[in-house]
């Protein structure tokens, strides 16, 4: 039979594990390439095209600091763009006079890094990267 002492030990070993490891983290999937459902549509086309392509999505490690000056700066990395390709595709039965022509990027390698809004959205909440505001046309060989 363990003693009191030994069975109070294990119990603060565990506890300060748990303290000092991070929150669940391991439960979270890593900032990776995945295949995600996206919209494109352009104000004068009349259709929204939603198809796959590959994106950056998962977690990156943050820190909050427990103390928070008014005189430091706090950066949080996000998951992001490492390197990226551009394809162009088409959205149908635009007028005559509207480019009917959208450039999109490709994610071919993440990383956690700071959020460019030049290139991404670093939004807490944003809409779905499939939501359309026009009639929806689904591809599926793109």
């Amino acid at each position: 039979m363990m003693s009191v002492v030994t069975v109070c030990s294990l119990l603060l070993l565990c506890c300060t594990a748990a303290l000092f490891s991070p929150a669940k983290s391991y439960l979270l999937e890593p900032c990776e390439l995945v295949n995600e459902t996206v919209s494109v549509e352009k104000e004068g086309c009349p259709k929204c095209l939603v198809f796959q392509t590959t994106i950056c999505s998962g977690h990156c490690l943050t820190k909050e600091p427990v103390y928070k000056s008014p005189f430091s700066t706090i950066y949080q990395h996000v998951c992001t763009y490492r390197d990226v390709r551009y394809e162009t595709i088409r959205l149908p039965d635009c007028p005559p006079g509207v480019d009917p022509h959208v450039t999109y990027p490709v994610a071919l390698s993440c990383d956690c890094s700071l959020c460019t809004m030049d290139t991404s959205d670093c939004t807490i909440e944003s809409l779905k990267p499939d939501y359309c505001m026009t009639q929806r046309e689904i591809v599926f060989d793109y």
